[in-house]
């Protein structure tokens, strides 16, 4: 599923993976402009302020996303769990948690 696929980290860490390459990309990008290093560390200051307005873009899209998809599966009939870490898993109709109940029960 999508919605599975899609958080192997969860949207802080997406985040801070984002925060630290923008980072290190501006900071390329301005002394690749200007070799003065105030100059360069300025346009890499403006550039990556740039940059973090449009990562609130992708992260409102994934929780519209995962609104979205959480709709379709609970219509669907699944039931909504939350795994150790927190997040939410769902389980298909009639279906149980691994390691609850009698295996061998009929």
């Amino acid at each position: 599923m999508v919605l599975d696929l899609r958080r192997q980290f969860s949207t802080g860490q997406r985040v801070a993976l984002v925060v630290v390459g923008f980072a290190a990309a501006s900071l390329g990008f301005g002394f690749e402009l200007s070799k003065d290093a105030v100059t360069a560390l300025t346009i890499a200051g403006v550039t990556w302020s740039s940059l973090m307005v449009l990562v609130t873009v992708p992260v409102a899209l994934g929780r519209r996303l995962a609104v979205r998809s959480a709709a379709l599966l609970e219509a669907a009939g699944y039931t909504p769990v939350p795994d150790r870490n927190g997040r939410p898993r769902y389980l298909p109709p009639g279906g149980r948690l691994p390691g609850h109940g009698n295996p061998f029960a009929g």
